[in-house]
């Protein structure tokens, strides 16, 4: 299927349909009790633009597990089911990503490679549950090379549409035909098993981490602060300064223009919330 590339009007109105998502999630862990973070580019966002990266097409949260369970557990009663649906692998049959997706109803928003996933795909943003790593840099090199495997069996339904090399597309073709439920019942272990110890270090176990510390300080996402993004206010890192320079390196400067990326859909329909 050919790209779409978003207009400015049609990106704008992902952010603001988005944006109503983020007040979703804070919603809920406010009336449960629930602590999150704004991260990764949305964090970036709030500090540098007040709101999102003007070419930005997508919203991060992130919670350690035990939170993160706290929320999929909440959205089950409390989420708005008129507007929004909250998926991951344990309530969406085909799934294939390690974090949970809420995503808002009578939209479609199509990644490139991913059209044939038996799943809803409205448009999204990213619920990122952080686990425990080793506080030893060699031991979590070794994890880092688990995650990696385990990442790569669940993308392979896409991975073998989005790759051209005829080696790699053939790996992943093989990688397939391993059953999810195999594949997620080794996750789900290695979850429960990488947190049976409170550590100094986390990360979201199937997500590339930035550079080779392969993991995230915990501090950073248990002392947040109230941030300003766009016309609300969020849970983000207290120390953003620290977390954004290791993530991003020099994140006060803009990228050069050829940088500035979006991802590639091919399609998209958009119904943003009166406001």
């Amino acid at each position: 299927m050919k790209v779409h590339q978003l207009t400015e009007e049609e990106l704008r109105q992902v952010q603001l349909i988005q944006l109503e998502m983020l007040k979703e999630v804070d919603r809920i862990c406010n009336l449960c009790g629930i602590h999150y973070n704004i991260i990764a580019g949305t964090l970036l966002g709030a500090v540098r633009h007040k709101g999102y990266i003007p070419w930005d097409d997508d919203a991060d949260v992130a919670l350690v597990r035990e939170e993160y369970e706290k929320f999929r557990i909440a959205c089950e009663k409390e989420l708005d089911h008129s507007r929004f649906y909250f998926q991951d692998h344990r309530n969406t049959p085909g799934y294939r990503w390690g974090y949970g997706k809420l995503r808002r109803k009578d939209t479609l928003f199509l990644r490139e490679n991913q059209e044939h996933m038996p799943y809803e795909q409205g448009i999204f943003i990213d619920v990122f549950p952080l686990d425990a790593v080793s506080d030893h840099k060699c031991v979590r090199t070794l994890q880092n090379f688990q995650c990696f495997c385990i990442r790569k069996m669940m993308w392979a339904p896409v991975g073998k549409m989005a790759v051209k090399n005829p080696f790699w597309k053939s790996w992943y073709r093989l990688l397939d035909h391993i059953p999810a439920n195999v594949i997620y019942g080794y996750f789900n272990k290695y979850v429960q098993k990488r947190n049976r110890k409170k550590t100094k270090w986390v990360r979201i176990l199937t997500f590339p981490t930035p550079n080779k510390e392969y993991g995230y300080l915990r501090e950073w996402y248990e002392n947040s602060e109230p941030m300003e993004f766009e016309d609300g206010v969020f849970w983000g890192i207290k120390d953003y300064d620290a977390y954004l320079s290791f993530k991003f390196g020099d994140y006060r400067e803009l990228p050069p223009i050829e940088k500035r990326k979006v991802h590639p859909v091919t399609a998209l329909e958009c119904q943003p919330e009166n406001r």
